[in-house]
């Protein structure tokens, strides 16, 4: 069964299209991570699907629930963690958490065992204001104040920005235990590589999903052969790169580049001998697999 059902949502602010008539599923129980830039429009589905905001077409379900006639009982099944801390800042960590356990009708107490383990990584903080904390502690208290009322659905826009890798590491395995309690997580992320942590996901560009389905069949896809290839001065590198016959795309990646060729017009070789030709220094280049990155980029060239 589907915890969340998204059927050709459409929403426009004024002249600019955010979301361009999606339609996607979720299944109960799953993390489901919804991929892209900043200006993708994820979180105005989001918005769109935590009934904050009303789409202008299509329509969506929350564990069956339509997202517009029945929105009073969604929010009282779904817990939301927007992309900036919305909490009290004036609060203490305590004070915020029984704040929204007040809201949703239960208690700290009540629902203690839905949030024991975050909860006990911020314990020591309880009588700090909210505002004080840092990025890592901010982020434990908003997925507290989003679960303290046992949801069936989470909504996460983008909790992991801001933060670091570490933090960033202990949140993905929080959303793993969540996951394994049986609640369905919907996490949206810019982080290419958060992507291979998910179950299943969706790519979004310029409003539009490019492609969904499990990490692993995703870059199954990808259509040619990938080099990772290094020289001195790489940006002239990268232009130069990009004019040679059988070369699909290239693009700087960290501290190489990744070129996508035609091995039916070119191979490895021709493509280091063409580049130490054009005068570059220290060329080293070496076969790769593509990862979720590099099918974004060749999805959205297309």
């Amino acid at each position: 069964m589907n915890a969340i059902e998204i059927e050709h949502i459409s929403k426009n602010y004024k002249t600019v299209a955010a979301v361009r008539d999606i339609s996607l599923s979720v299944k109960e129980g799953e993390i489901f991570g919804l991929i892209g830039p900043d200006g993708a429009g994820k979180t105005t589905l989001f918005r769109i699907m935590t009934t904050l905001m009303l789409a202008d077409s299509g329509n969506g379900r929350i564990c069956g629930l339509d997202i517009v006639k029945d929105y009073v009982r969604i929010r009282q099944i779904i817990g939301y963690m927007p992309g900036r801390f919305s909490l009290y800042q004036d609060l203490s960590v305590q004070e915020n958490i029984d704040f929204f356990a007040t809201m949703f009708g239960t208690t700290v107490q009540e629902n203690y065992e839905n949030i024991r383990e975050i909860y006990s990584q911020i314990e020591s903080f309880r009588k700090r204001k909210a505002g004080k904390l840092s990025g890592g502690m901010k982020q434990k208290l908003a997925l507290c104040c989003a679960l303290v009322h046992k949801p069936s659905v989470l909504f996460l826009d983008e909790p992991t920005t801001g933060v670091d890798a570490v933090s960033r590491k202990d949140f993905w395995n929080m959303l793993y235990r969540i996951k394994a309690s049986g609640v369905t997580v919907f996490v949206s992320t810019p982080y290419m590589d958060e992507a291979g942590l998910c179950d299943r996901m969706a790519l979004i560009r310029q409003g539009s999903i490019i492609d969904t389905g499990t990490p692993a069949e995703i870059v199954a896809k990808y259509p040619y052969a990938l080099l990772a290839i290094k020289g001195t001065p790489m940006y002239p590198l990268l232009k130069e790169l990009r004019k040679l016959d059988g070369v699909i795309s290239c693009f700087s990646f960290g501290d190489s580049h990744h070129l996508a060729y035609d091995p039916q017009k070119t191979q490895k070789e021709n493509i280091l001998a063409a580049a130490v030709a054009a005068g570059f220094k220290d060329c080293t280049t070496w076969e790769i697999k593509p990862g979720i990155e590099d099918c974004f980029m060749q999805l959205s060239e297309q």
